[in-house]
């Protein structure tokens, strides 16, 4: 059975061993199925380039635990090997408990965990620590083994085996101070791949790294992927099973020969948190996810039927963005024609009047919703909300599991009534969020296997929208944007 791979905080180094045994994978010519606990999008980002197979996030707050006993097994049982990164902290979930945590996923797949340390400073006290993980819980796990992050010199390294002997806990290896392992982050975590410009290079340096410095023969058998549960079928389907829409909120019939309705997707350096299942359960509802990048300055794509704005660093591109006059201006326009229009987090920013920069210069953007936003303090942590009126993809009443992480605050904003009434463990309820017929905007990632209404309804709403028509707006970049008056704010 495949392993999960976890620390006693973060920064110890699940991701460096976990992209150390997907090099070492990939070099020695197997398939490795990586998947990655909790609401992150930049190590599956990683995970997924350097394995060559797209990394899924296992998350029961977010998709309920049966999505991860399915996700896990169909798309483990496909691979030669699998293996799971934790996050934080192995015992750390919602609050100061451990529900939805490294360990409750372990506990709940029953998967052995190989706990990596950062042992830089430490000797004998190693035991002390290792054993409290050991045996700490509720949930109980089963520790497979150590692996010893930041070893300092021979000396070192026989000091640590000694003491993780005299627990009696395997030493599955070590990873000692090397540059490739030294891997820059900026303020919500790594860098994503697409700025590692010497990736390449630093897969070959892991892969051998692993082979020097692993204990390949202890740890291969830890990453056997897991058995195919008999008569599963494909978790998107099964998925979308689970939520049988009524007839108003379903997609339009499609004939045989009716092609997929398109969805622009903003996908480019400034857009691209979002999980792998977004664009698989769009497909799976009769739409086609097209790639978009505003800051490219790129018309949204011929025929059009809504726009979906997922989390990212806008910040990092504001002034860019603001000179891509032809994308701002077309996001106004599809606003006001009616095009169905859903944004997350980052993509939020993108509708707002103005968006400081990392100097904090004000930047204009598309203009659809009424604020500024400036940095602000850190808003971090699973969510719940209840939907408080009637939108593009809610209804009043209905309960949703989210994570919200930023750090923005929004000035001059319109109080007409939210989306939806948001709590979390240490956060003041609040309203938060816009929602109009055609508009759901919101700091909360959803992860939708979680909550498969929503791709269903925004595809019942891009079903029944006019394809945006082109005008002059569309090939002229200095145009005006338009403006959009019908939303609510938080």
């Amino acid at each position: 059975m495949a392993c999960l791979i976890a620390a006693p905080s973060s920064g110890s180094g699940k991701t460096l061993l976990s992209l150390c045994l997907a090099a070492w994978a990939r070099r020695s010519g197997r398939q490795l199925q990586p998947f990655k606990v909790g609401p992150d999008y930049l190590d599956p980002q990683l995970l997924s380039r350097v394995s060559g197979h797209t990394c899924r996030n296992l998350d029961p707050l977010l998709c309920g635990p049966e999505w991860v006993e399915r996700c896990f097994h169909w798309h483990g049982s496909r691979a030669d090997l699998a293996l799971v990164e934790g996050v934080m902290g192995l015992f750390d979930g919602r609050g100061p408990s451990s529900e939805g945590s490294s360990a409750a996923v372990a506990a709940q797949l029953a998967l052995p965990v190989v706990l990596v340390v950062e042992a830089s400073r430490q000797a004998g006290s190693l035991a002390a620590l290792v054993r409290g993980f050991r045996d700490h819980g509720p949930p109980p796990v089963t520790l497979a083994g150590v692996v010893l992050n930041r070893v300092g010199s021979e000396r070192h390294h026989a000091l640590l085996r000694e003491a993780l002997e005299s627990i009696a806990v395997p030493l599955l290896g070590v990873l000692p101070h090397h540059p490739s392992l030294e891997l820059p982050s900026r303020h919500l975590g790594l860098l994503p791949p697409g700025e590692l410009h010497d990736l390449e290079q630093r897969q070959e340096q892991w892969a051998e790294l692993a082979a020097r410095h692993l204990d390949l023969a202890r740890l291969e058998p830890l990453l056997a992927p897991p058995n195919p549960q008999a008569g599963a079928e494909d978790p998107i389907h099964w998925c979308l099973s689970q939520h049988r829409p009524s007839p108003p909120e379903q997609a339009p019939e499609q004939g045989p020969e009716q092609a997929p309705l398109p969805v622009a997707i903003a996908s480019d350096a400034a857009f691209h948190f979002r999980y792998p299942e977004a664009g698989e359960l769009l497909a799976a509802v009769g739409l086609e996810p097209v790639a978009w990048s505003p800051l490219a300055d790129e018309a949204l794509p011929v025929g059009c039927r809504a726009v979906l704005l997922p989390g990212g660093y806008p910040e990092l591109h504001a002034a860019q963005l603001a000179a891509s006059r032809r994308s701002l201006g077309e996001l106004a326009r599809a606003a006001a024609a009616g095009l169905p229009l859903v944004a997350e987090c980052g993509g939020l920013l993108l509708l707002g009047e103005q968006l400081a920069d990392g100097d904090g210069m004000l930047q204009p953007m598309a203009g659809v919703l009424p604020f500024r936003a400036r940095k602000g303090a850190l808003s971090l942590g699973y969510r719940e909300v209840k939907a408080t009126t009637s939108g593009l993809l809610v209804r009043p009443g209905e309960h949703f599991c989210g994570h919200e992480f930023h750090r923005w605050q929004l000035e001059s904003v319109a109080s007409t009534g939210g989306l939806w009434q948001l709590e979390g463990w240490g956060t003041p309820t609040r309203s938060e969020g816009w929602t109009a017929p055609n508009v759901h905007a919101s700091w909360l990632h959803l992860h939708w296997a979680g909550c498969p209404v929503i791709p269903s309804r925004l595809a019942a709403a891009a079903g029944r929208a006019a394809p945006l028509p082109t005008s002059a707006a569309s090939s002229n970049p200095t145009s005006p944007s338009p403006r959009f008056s019908r939303n609510a704010g938080s």
